[in-house]
């Protein structure tokens, strides 16, 4: 079993920058496909960004790139997710999450293994 915690939410300004952690349990962190989720209010959850297990592959959704950058350090066994230029349509609970499955295939079809409590991020117009 993999637990996920999540850290660094909070409020900011339209314009600000946010820098969300999540730490994984667990031996294996350097092989998972690790990823961040959003979901605001009164929306379905959706996909943010995704990083290969080694860090060299990264995905992103459009309403996010050039704007987020998901990182991994695997000795911290931790997953970042850098947030600048903030804006009110980036108000949601952010979830971290985790699978076994190589990115290629998690990104394709979705599945994820295992999710994390999520933390709130609230942008200020």
């Amino acid at each position: 079993q993999v637990q996920l915690v999540e850290s660094g939410g909070g409020l900011v300004q339209a314009g600000g920058s946010l820098r969300l952690s999540c730490v994984a349990s667990g031996r294996t962190f350097s092989s998972y496909t690790m990823g961040w989720f959003r979901q605001a209010p009164g929306k379905v959850r959706e996909f943010v960004a995704a990083i290969n297990w080694s860090g060299s592959i990264t995905y992103y959704a459009e309403s996010v790139k050039g704007r987020f950058t998901i990182s991994r350090d695997n000795a911290k066994n931790t997953v970042s997710l850098q947030m600048n230029s903030l804006n009110s349509d980036d108000t949601a609970v952010y979830y971290c999450a985790a699978s076994f499955k190589d990115a290629v295939v998690v990104i394709t079809s979705q599945l994820w293994d295992y999710w994390g409590q999520g933390t709130q991020v609230a942008v200020s117009s």
